[in-house]
């Protein structure tokens, strides 16, 4: 294959260019760790040393590993409640639009980056032309045609660091990014533990509800025999006909919960609402808490925390803003170069050497007056910072309340159950006693009412007790940043 060298020639002033290269180079390079603006150094969140909740009831300030954090929800041992987990992190659409998200940013950091390079763009012309004969000159009143193909190059030299800063707030918003998916992700998996516990616990619930009505129709058949033989008045009969249909009504409330239960855990899952119908046809048991949990220092959860990431990431991005801001106050260098071939009426010339035309050189550009606009844009970006600033410090001091919350809410609830339990056994040796002395003609039925009212109301309190013990477990891992360790 024969090529045609007369198409990569050199132009004579480029030969000559090798000292003005040398130079526009060595500028470069000087210039290349000079940056306007603040160069920004990372926050830290400040925390205490030790928590201000108590060490109480299974809680251990002992160091908490980041694979525990990434499946935290494996401590309830509940095989159901783990798949419905990965199948969330896998399905649920609104990790996937952060995810997405995440993507953009990428991308976008990746443009970013594309301004250090030259730009180079090709352009080429066909004609048909013709003079005006009332200018004078050789070509007056001819037509011909016009040939011209060339490239256009422009290099900006990033002589004040707008370019670089440009990038670093790129890439800072990439980290942000990153940061809003882990969020999503922790939240997903609070969302999912929390809607299946209530889910159980609604079932354990309507159990007891279900029981109890039972107990509770016995109870008044036997009055109303009583009332037909004259045993009773019919008091004691509308007594037993009130607290029977009072519980019955209990019934569609909690029918109602755990359907919604069901249409949420569908939906995290990214499916129709009521898809997940036949995978909780029986009655499952409400999650346990294991005896005792590590739950770290409090730095250690302040770093791990998506949304502290998020909030210290974005404060990155906008030190960095301001010096984008301020490379504008400066001149801007930029290397021009043209190279091309133009030709009239070509034929073969418009290939030859001949035909060869270009132009190289600097270009400068500087904003040297808009009013107040540059100085004050420079100023909107420090405030900004200021605002993100703020916005770092209250994600902080949020964090933290809602890591003391969840510790004091998950210790004390547990107390509350002991309690709870003690209250069971007493009810219903309490409701043993009353429904033995009224059947004996000792005691009138309002205490055999009460009795099983009591009774009723504690067992219920006890499965609400222990479905808010896994919700404030889960509660606990959300605020300490755990589940998103695994996925990156």
């Amino acid at each position: 294959m024969h090529i045609n060298k007369s198409l990569f020639f050199t132009p004579p002033l480029f030969k000559g260019m090798s000292r003005w290269r040398n130079l526009a180079l060595m500028g470069v390079l000087l210039l290349s760790g000079c940056a306007v603006g603040p160069n920004y150094s990372n926050v830290e969140p400040a925390a205490q040393e030790s928590w201000y909740a108590e060490m109480e009831k299974g809680l251990e300030a002992t160091a908490l590993q980041e694979s525990q954090l990434a499946t935290w929800w494996n401590v309830f041992e509940d095989p159901l409640l783990s798949a419905l987990q990965q199948r969330a992190i896998r399905e649920n659409l609104e990790l996937k639009t952060a995810f997405s998200r995440l993507q953009q940013a990428r991308i976008s950091r990746g443009l970013s980056r594309s301004d250090y390079f030259p730009e180079l763009s090709a352009k080429g012309y066909v004609q048909r032309q013709r003079g005006s004969e009332n200018i004078g000159n050789s070509s007056g009143g001819k037509e011909y045609d016009w040939y011209m193909g060339g490239l256009d190059a422009s290099w900006e030299l990033d002589l004040f660091g707008g370019i670089r800063r440009s990038v670093q707030a790129a890439q800072a918003e990439l980290e942000a990014s990153a940061a809003d998916m882990h969020a999503v992700l922790t939240s997903l998996t609070a969302e999912v533990a929390l809607n299946y516990i209530e889910l159980r616990t609604d079932q354990q619930r309507l159990q007891v509800a279900q029981s109890h009505i039972v107990t509770q129709e016995k109870t008044y058949d036997l009055n109303n025999s009583r009332f037909k033989a004259g045993l009773i008045d019919e008091l004691a009969l509308q007594q037993s006909l009130r607290n029977l249909e009072q519980s019955r009504a209990q019934l569609s409330r909690l029918q109602a919960t755990i359907r919604m239960a069901e249409n949420n855990l569908a939906v995290l899952l990214g499916q129709t609402a009521g898809s997940l119908r036949e995978e909780f046809t029986s009655i499952g048991e409400i999650p346990v808490a294991p005896p005792q949990i590590a739950v770290g220092i409090p730095a250690e959860a302040m770093r791990r925390r998506p949304d502290i990431r998020r909030a210290e990431r974005a404060l990155a991005a906008q030190s960095a803003r301001i010096g984008v801001a301020t490379a504008e106050l400066f001149p801007k260098l930029r290397l021009l170069g043209t190279i091309g071939l133009e030709a009239i009426n070509s034929g073969g010339d418009f290939f030859s050497s001949s035909s060869q035309f270009w132009q190289i050189g600097p270009g400068i550009s500087w904003n040297i007056f808009q009013g107040k606009a540059l100085r004050l844009s420079v100023e909107m970006q420090e405030e900004r910072y200021t605002e993100a600033l703020t916005q770092y410090n209250l994600s902080v001091l949020k964090a933290q309340q809602e890591i003391e919350n969840a510790l004091t809410a998950y210790a004390k609830e547990q107390i509350r159950q002991e309690y709870l339990a003690k209250a069971v056994v007493a009810a219903q040796r309490t409701e043993w006693l009353a429904l033995d002395r009224y059947n004996a003609g000792l005691v009138d039925f309002y205490n055999v009412l009460d009795a099983q009212r009591a009774l009723f109301q504690i067992e219920d309190e006890m499965n609400q007790s222990k479905g808010e013990v896994g919700a404030n477990l889960t509660r606990v891992y959300k605020a300490l940043g755990g589940g998103w360790q695994g996925v990156e």
